[in-house]
């Protein structure tokens, strides 16, 4: 068995999405403040991993790409050159048949840790159940480092998935949208009205009003950010908002990485919920987010408060004179329209009036 200080090789597996990478983050951290001398490696599919590279929690991201993911046999040849290094640590935040094929070729790895699954797990030798959490970055501290305080190591939990740009790329994007015409004496709203993922949508033709409102209340610099798939749709909204001078549809941000700098030359995140959202808390922006019916507030919103807010339709059943047997039965659009745009509008007033900078 290894001691706490000696240098250890740790492996966290975590695919998925973007905010599901972003919520892994404190588990990171608190590997690496735990085994303060180990070489930490970090398994992310192709569309999250840029975010993560030179992370001072993570010491070597590994990529899975879109080819490597559709075909298994290069699958599970990268996994089996990944695992010829000896890991004395694997975390499978995952714990699927697939995340699995890291232990199988792991047999010596002393710690093989995985979530409780029904039939499944069997090349793990500590099977987690499921506690009970207020979210995603709880549920994974405490359902899987147990086993390491019960081997007798002290274990640190770090609850932080912070996010940071080089001072010269802050710089960069901060001339980038002075040249579009950014005003920064007025509110900036890194405002997410689109989604590559249509269920997250919420209505737009509502959230054009909770956009108004903001500009005529605030002057507020309303900046829509998209990824380059969603380029025409957006510039689209901007042109139904009759191309409005304190809306922003040209400031690019090519890759996730991008968000980090444009996102710490913001005052607010408005918008719909998603991996933008997760990241603008990382970044420590004050941020307010509508959530669809098909994702849990408690789980996805870590911490809220008055600087990390956030919406679900399940929280408009008491104003809306609705049971929650009558909200079950309802279609999934309808669901969502039960967060009304005056809601919208008071929460963001909220957000603001709360988060003023100083």
């Amino acid at each position: 068995m290894f001691s706490q200080n000696d240098n250890i090789n740790i492996l966290v597996v975590r695919f998925k999405r973007i905010g599901d990478a972003i919520l892994s983050l404190p588990l990171c951290h608190s590997l690496k403040l735990t085994f303060p001398n180990a070489k930490l490696d970090f398994v992310l599919y192709e569309e999250a991993s840029p975010l993560f590279e030179d992370h001072p929690y993570i010491d070597n991201v590994i990529t899975i790409s879109k080819k490597e993911q559709k075909n298994p046999f290069s699958y599970i040849k990268k996994v089996y050159k990944i695992t010829r290094k000896k890991y004395d640590i694997i975390i499978d935040i995952m714990s699927t048949p697939k995340s699995e094929l890291f232990c199988m070729f792991s047999r010596k790895t002393p710690f093989r840790i995985g979530r409780y699954k029904k039939k499944r797990g069997i090349f793990y030798n500590h099977k987690m159940k499921e506690k009970d959490s207020l979210n995603k970055v709880d549920k994974f501290l405490n359902q899987l480092l147990p086993p390491l305080e019960e081997a007798g190591f002290d274990v640190k939990r770090d609850y932080d998935f912070k996010f940071f740009a080089k001072p010269e790329e802050k710089e960069k994007y901060r001339k980038k949208m002075i040249e579009a015409g950014v005003d920064f004496s007025k509110p900036i709203i890194a405002f997410s009205i689109y989604s590559r993922v249509m269920s997250k949508i919420y209505p737009i033709e509502k959230m054009k009003i909770l956009v108004q409102h903001l500009i005529d209340k605030y002057s507020a610099q309303i900046i829509f950010f998209y990824s380059a798939d969603q380029k025409d749709e957006i510039q689209k909204i901007h042109k139904e908002l009759g191309d409005n001078k304190n809306i922003f549809s040209s400031i690019e941000t090519p890759t996730i990485k991008d968000l980090v700098p444009f996102f710490e030359n913001c005052d607010y995140y408005i918008g719909n919920e998603g991996g933008a959202r997760h990241l603008a808390q990382g970044v420590g922006i004050p941020s307010f987010a509508v959530f669809n019916p098909s994702a849990e507030l408690k789980e996805w919103l870590p911490f809220p408060s008055d600087k990390n807010m956030g919406i679900s339709p399940i929280d408009m059943l008491e104003k809306k004179g609705i049971s929650r047997e009558e909200y079950d039965k309802l279609p999934f659009e309808e669901k969502f329209s039960l967060i009304d745009v005056e809601t919208l509008i008071e929460m963001s007033d909220k957000l603001i009036e709360k988060n003023k900078r100083k």
